[in-house]
């Protein structure tokens, strides 16, 4: 019998996860229920979905898994009414990145057999099914959480499953979970948030602090652009943890605060250097929402073509730009002009590249 999995949502993960599916399994049949009718209508015609569906009906009868793919708060709504649409094979799955609210909920509702909760430790600034892509969840970890309840033929199955598609399974108790993801995922965006907030509030009339914004400010705040609805519902649905951790963290920059009131030399420089091995230690491949960017810097002189000319050795060497432009705040940075790659291959080989053109190459 064809396998048929199901979609409730189908969104940045929801649709990845989906195309992923379908790039490794494209025998299965693929069902999908979101609120945006033009969604359904592009993932049709891309053939990523095989049965579009504006209410949860019939079709999902007979699925092996169900994703549970929309907002945080959603998702244990949704919970009702795929209920009935659930067989002794089948698991149920989301992919919200909160787990403790969904999992008493299934408790509650006793569908505890059925549950294993999802977090693939992947996306982007950029939401909405058109952002998808099937290797979004490539090499990223996989966190499952399953409910109490659960046949482990089920969890380990699921981990196959997410190992098929090329991600890389972990297995946490969800309020495990809850914890760790707040501290590495939920508080970085509550301070990149406030942070660009803090420089639109205290800035010039002139707009210097903007204008003037280095590298280092935009990669720390640049997922700042997430979406506001999402981190809404994350801030509400993981309150405990954040409030907790926001309270710790808010303790460790009051002791930042005192060193440099002090005038604490040695403190100083041992909360950089700390912070600076610690941070080197962290693998270069990034298992989070954010990837790491693959960039060289080059120096070029101000010329007409100048831009042009680099662009023609790359492109001839088929080698893909990501993004390309003039860096002109380089207080943090080495080189004219920052060029972005989508792996870190293509950046090395375009390094040594550039280099044999006489350019001058600075790598980060």
């Amino acid at each position: 019998m064809r396998q048929k999995i199901g979609f409730i949502g189908l969104g940045l993960i929801g649709g990845s996860i989906a195309r992923a599916i379908r790039q490794y399994f494209p025998d299965y049949e693929l069902v999908a229920f979101d609120k945006n009718k033009e969604t359904l209508a592009l993932a049709t015609q891309e053939s990523v979905i095989d049965v579009a569906v504006t209410t949860i009906d019939d079709n999902f009868h007979h699925c092996s898994y169900i994703f549970l793919c929309a907002p945080v708060s959603y998702n244990t709504a949704y919970l009702k009414q795929v209920a009935g649409y659930l067989h002794e094979g089948c698991v149920l799955t989301d992919v919200g990145s909160v787990k403790t609210n969904i999992h008493r909920e299934v408790e509650a509702l006793g569908l505890g057999p059925y549950f294993i909760g999802g977090h693939p430790m992947a996306g982007s600034e950029k939401s909405g099914y058109v952002n998808s892509k099937a290797m979004l969840i490539e090499n990223a970890y996989y966190v499952l959480t399953p409910a109490e309840g659960v046949a482990k033929e089920k969890v380990t199955g699921y981990a196959e499953f997410v190992q098929a598609l090329k991600a890389i399974p972990i297995l946490l108790d969800y309020r495990e979970h809850d914890y760790v993801t707040g501290t590495i995922s939920h508080l970085p965006h509550i301070i990149a948030a406030s942070l660009v907030n803090f420089v639109r509030d205290t800035d010039t009339e002139e707009e210097l602090m903007k204008n003037l914004a280095a590298g280092g400010f935009k990669d720390i705040t640049r997922i700042a652009s997430s979406s506001p609805t999402m981190w809404q519902h994350i801030c509400l649905k993981n309150k405990d943890c954040i409030s907790q951790i926001l309270g710790e963290y808010i303790q460790v920059l009051e002791k930042a605060k005192t060193l440099i009131d002090r005038e604490d030399e040695q403190g100083i420089y041992r909360l950089f250097d700390s912070s600076r091995s610690y941070r080197n230690s962290i693998p270069a491949s990034s298992a989070g929402p954010i990837k790491k960017a693959y960039e060289v810097y080059c120096d070029i002189i101000d010329e007409a073509g100048g831009i042009a000319a680099i662009a023609t050795i790359l492109a001839s060497n088929n080698l893909n730009i990501k993004n390309i432009g003039i860096v002109h705040n380089r207080e943090f940075e080495e080189g004219v002009l920052r060029i972005e790659f989508y792996d870190e291959s293509s950046s090395k080989r375009a390094a040594k590249l550039l280099q044999k053109f006489r350019y001058i190459v600075y790598e980060r």
